[in-house]
């Protein structure tokens, strides 16, 4: 099973890509409420160099909201995930499945909460 919903955005920038990420998300009620430069980080912690790596942890507060309602320690497993990454030829873009994230969780109601999660991801992620 596939763990990650991807786009590869041909011939553009990681900031670029970043901003498009942020808008699409917006625009299917997802916020954006951690970021990590994970190039940056390390670069400063081993020194080490490596193509520009983002991720981007997003939100549905309401989404959220009925997940925690049904099952209570959901929450270690958000928020959703947005890997922004140079790659040969472009920028790829992967967000987190939260049908396959939550499939340790043997809940059928949050299971139709992540399948709406996922819905909503798909479609941020090909507004890209």
């Amino acid at each position: 099973m596939n763990y990650t919903i991807n786009r590869m955005i041909a011939d553009a920038t990681i900031d670029d890509v970043e901003l498009r990420a942020r808008s699409a998300l917006s625009k299917h009620g997802f916020g954006v409420l951690t970021e990590i430069d994970v190039k940056a980080t390390l670069k400063k912690k081993l020194d080490v160099e490596m193509p520009a790596y983002r991720i981007l942890g997003a939100c549905n507060p309401g989404m959220a909201h009925q997940a925690i309602g049904i099952e209570p320690r959901v929450g270690a497993m958000l928020p959703c995930n947005v890997i922004l990454r140079e790659v040969e030829g472009g920028v790829e873009v992967s967000a987190v499945d939260p049908v396959a994230s939550m499939q340790a969780i043997d809940n059928p109601a949050l299971r139709e909460v992540a399948g709406q999660v996922r819905d909503l991801l798909d479609k941020a992620v090909a507004a890209v």
